[in-house]
């Protein structure tokens, strides 16, 4: 007989006034939803909310708790709104997710498929490398007005390509980068 799944959530806000807004809560319903989506059920026990701290620093109490429950080995599926909600540096949602895919834990976040194709997993580095101030400016303008929306897409198409490797010099067809000052 196979063992029933267990499901974890993590939810997070990062200010005083979004926790007194309880814009976790809405986090916290929309996984739900999804969770029994799934046929599954969350306890209270393994929702780990952070209200009012930072995505910004990977120290913080319900992020701590998680991470211990999850190498304990007592999580098979772990639910999250959105990979800023782990943290804001793509660098902490890369090492988050490894984590828990490393202890045997399927991340699924809400808004997006993780690691079902290489397109999947490119969008993860552009969500955490733009600032999400900015992201939502983008969103709301046309994109053609966004500079910094449209060079980081063709940052990443040139990476992809494999026709840019950032390498100073090595760029096909312009000339060599100048240093500072030139």
């Amino acid at each position: 007989m196979m063992k029933p799944t267990q499901v974890a959530m993590y939810a997070r806000v990062s200010s005083e006034q979004q926790a007194e807004a309880h814009t976790v809560a809405s986090q916290v319903a929309a996984v739900r939803e999804r969770v029994a989506a799934d046929g599954l059920t969350v306890s209270e026990a393994m929702q780990f909310l952070d209200e009012g701290y930072s995505g910004a620093t990977l120290i913080r109490p319900g992020l701590e708790r998680l991470r211990d429950v999850i190498a304990a080995g007592t999580v098979d599926r772990l639910y999250v709104h959105s990979p800023d909600r782990l943290a804001r540096k793509y660098a902490y949602q890369v090492i988050l997710v490894e984590e828990f895919r490393q202890a045997g834990v399927e991340v699924v976040l809400l808004n997006r498929a993780l690691g079902r194709s290489p397109e999947d997993d490119l969008l993860l580095p552009v969500q955490g490398m733009t600032p999400p101030a900015r992201q939502a400016a983008c969103r709301t303008s046309r994109r053609r007005e966004c500079p910094e929306w449209r060079a980081l897409w063709v940052s990443v198409y040139l990476e992809v390509r494999g026709r840019w490797t950032g390498a100073v010099g090595d760029r096909p067809g312009r000339s060599p980068a100048r240093p500072p000052g030139v």
